[in-house]
């Protein structure tokens, strides 16, 4: 990738105009479209200054990209916890360091999660199968096979299975907050 893709890449992912990175860099708009059109070549002391608006140092951005895994399979996954008819498998190992963290909830019949305490973020979820019972603060909502919820996780939030056969729930929460209990 050349020097103005990857410029143009790292402003766009901080949502600056070419004007704003201009500015914050102490350059000119015409500058900034130049570079990222790679119609000139920036001084290494220019590149310092345009680096360090997005706090990423010369080395960083020449080094190779490295290959981030996109695909997981069945032995990818992590089992947090098995116990009482509750089974908990993070989808995506390693979530702690991402913004979201995937999870395949499997409930035998009758069964209930604990009570999760208040925090940060949100919560969606994907009934595979099954019917549940998803409770906010003081407030119970049943979700049949095929349907979803969203919520943001600064609620008591509880899910029962009330159906008469498993219930298997794609939970995802943003920021990871499923804990590994291991065996």
């Amino acid at each position: 990738m050349k020097i103005g893709q990857k410029l143009r890449k790292l402003r766009m992912a901080d949502s600056l105009t070419q004007e704003e990175l201009a500015s914050r860099a102490d350059l000119t708009k015409g500058y900034i479209s130049q570079l990222e059109n790679d119609a000139t070549s920036p001084a290494i002391s220019t590149l310092k200054d345009i680096l360090d608006v997005f706090g990423v140092s010369i080395s960083e951005f020449f080094a190779e990209p490295h290959e981030s895994q996109v695909v997981f399979g069945k032995d990818s996954t992590v089992i947090a916890t098995e116990e009482d008819g509750i089974r908990v498998e993070l989808l995506v190992p390693g979530a702690q360091n991402r913004t979201m963290d995937p999870a395949l909830i499997t409930l035998q019949a009758g069964e209930a999660m604990e009570e999760q305490s208040l925090h940060e973020g949100e919560e969606f979820g994907f009934l595979l199968s099954g019917r549940i019972e998803l409770t906010l603060d003081d407030k119970a909502y049943m979700v049949k096979k095929n349907e979803c919820f969203f919520f943001p996780s600064d609620q008591r939030h509880a899910v029962r299975n009330i159906g008469s056969g498993v219930a298997k729930i794609l939970w995802v929460v943003t920021p990871p907050t499923f804990e590994y209990k291991g065996k």
